[in-house]
């Protein structure tokens, strides 16, 4: 299983000091999208230049204008890019054709969608390299949220998947063990006191 480093920063600056920290440990560096639109397409440029050797992922979550939006991204240095699981299917058959055409990939984030094994098939159908499991931060944030849910829909779905909300050190086994092919750690690595050992703890803990 891969790990992925979801950097939610606003500054190209920052993102870059944490990709920095942590990038020995991980596989895939993601710009969270609040800082594509605090900064822009250059920000995915700086971490491409910075790590050309590790899979940078831009967390567009497209919702229309599926093509082009992927195109300026992939052009930019992205290898990964989102559309939304709630977008047209036009859209996201739009945004693979960017990929294609580039030589990469666009995956498609579930969050907000309610059955999401059922969409996840019809979107690999359409081209995804794979389907993001996503519980955005607002729903965290809400009394009795639970990790596990993703992890029933991900090895429902029978489609590569990936796995984002709130994945820890303590999680990060039991995602595994759902048939995850990516763990997105977010603020499990960006909050710690020491970037470099979160980084480093939640590699150890994939078998």
């Amino acid at each position: 299983m891969k790990l992925q480093f979801a950097i939610d920063t606003l500054s190209t600056e920052k993102a870059l000091e944490l990709a920095a920290a942590a990038a020995a440990h991980v596989d895939i560096l993601e710009l969270g999208t609040p800082l594509i639109k605090s900064e822009g397409l250059s920000a995915i440029t700086a971490l491409k230049s910075a790590h050309p050797d590790k899979v940078i992922f831009a967390d567009l979550k497209t919702m229309d204008a599926g093509e082009l939006e992927a195109d300026i991204a992939f052009g930019a240095g992205a290898d990964l890019v989102t559309v939304l699981g709630a977008a047209d299917d036009s859209t996201i058959a739009g945004a693979v054709k960017a990929a294609k055409k580039h030589g990469k990939g666009i995956v498609v984030d579930l969050i907000g969608v309610a059955d999401k094994p059922a969409r996840a098939q019809q979107v690999i159908g359409l081209g995804a390299e794979f389907v993001e499991m996503h519980a955005g931060l607002d729903e965290q944030a809400q009394d009795g949220y639970s990790l596990d849910s993703l992890l029933t829909d991900g090895t429902a779905s029978g489609v590569a998947f990936s796995v984002a909300g709130g994945v820890n050190a303590s999680s990060i086994a039991a995602v595994q063990a759902s048939g995850a092919q990516v763990a997105v750690a977010g603020s499990a690595i960006y909050s710690a006191e020491n970037v470099a050992d979160a980084a480093a703890a939640l590699r150890a803990a994939i078998s």
